[in-house]
């Protein structure tokens, strides 16, 4: 009879020593995990929202000749108020009413959508090859995948151009084994954009898949084999699932800046393209009109954020 009534007092006596010790505690390691938890949101809020609200106070101001060539500035406090009733949309409907804006976002999300495509048709077959390689070589493999981030970005869009022009090394290459007798035409269009898009944004997608089929659990493929599931409809059926989320993430890591690009299109496109990112250029730094180009920046931020925040709301609600 007095056995448990020692045990309960012995385990009195330990939870007693925890409360002592959590009273000894420094009251500076209560603060580590808030001050963890808040630099984030405060590198987000200095790197993304502070610069994305000046964004849009530009886009609602007008163009001055001045410098910087708008109004108003909100330099003195005195005059905020009268400032702010200068505030205006008239750059946005004039973005609505220009049919060169329109065209601009229309072919920038079609090739976007496009380039998103081909590389999830490059990537995923890439990325399972990876997945179901031997241990030993993993390692090996995904710095290949990385081995491009080792140059210029720049550097490595210029080196398409000696390989796609008239003269360059894939012409060569073909007129030599006899497969052409005329050089192809590849550079300056749209498909010199997707090959640049799909080489420079293809470690974006690929990494996520790779990352998703890697923790896969193994033995359920195993045990479709077992009740009689064909490869294929095993793939389909539990891989492809299982492996969606990085998909979907792959795709996001492409889409989005493949939407804003500027140089892959610009020396890869030639001046016949004219995507959202070389429009915003334009305005910036040739017409000088910088509350027309913030306009424009500020609608394709959200064409591209707010269809990307519903999802992933309506993703977490199903999860």
């Amino acid at each position: 009879m007095g056995e448990p009534g020692r045990k309960t007092e012995i385990g009195s006596g330990r939870q007693g020593d925890a409360e002592v010790r959590a009273a000894r505690r420094p009251a500076s390691r209560g603060l580590f995990r808030p001050v963890v938890i808040a630099v984030p949101y405060l590198w987000l809020v200095g790197l993304f929202l502070v610069p994305f609200l000046i964004v849009i106070k530009i886009s609602l101001s007008q163009t001055a000749v001045a410098m910087p060539p708008y109004r108003p500035t909100f330099g003195d406090p005195s005059t905020w108020w009268s400032a702010l009733q200068q505030l205006s949309f008239d750059n946005y409907l004039w973005i609505a009413g220009d049919e060169l804006y329109f065209n601009a976002y229309v072919l920038s999300l079609a090739i976007a959508a496009a380039s998103t495509l081909l590389t999830l048709l490059i990537a995923y077959p890439l990325a399972y090859g990876m997945s179901k390689a031997p241990p030993a070589w993993r390692t090996t493999l995904l710095m290949l995948v990385i081995l491009p981030f080792w140059t210029s970005f720049l550097i490595r869009v210029y080196a398409w151009i000696a390989i796609l022009k008239p003269e360059g090394l894939l012409n060569q290459l073909l007129m030599s084994i006899g497969v052409i007798h005329d050089p192809l035409v590849i550079l300056n269009t749209p498909v010199a954009i997707f090959i640049g898009i799909v080489y420079s944004y293809l470690p974006f997608m690929t990494l996520p898949i790779y990352a998703g089929l890697d923790r896969m659990d193994h033995s359920l493929i195993e045990a479709a084999a077992d009740l009689g599931s064909p490869p294929l409809k095993a793939f389909w059926t539990i891989t492809f699932p299982l492996s969606l989320r990085g998909v979907v993430a792959g795709c996001f890591l492409v889409f989005i800046p493949a939407a804003g690009e500027f140089v892959i299109p610009d020396l890869l496109g030639g001046s016949r393209t004219l995507m959202i990112g070389k429009t915003v250029w334009l305005e910036f730094f040739t017409n000088r009109d910088w509350p027309v180009a913030s306009a424009v920046a500020v609608v394709l931020v959200a064409i591209l954020v707010v269809p990307i925040v519903i999802f992933q709301r309506q993703q977490a609600r199903a999860g």
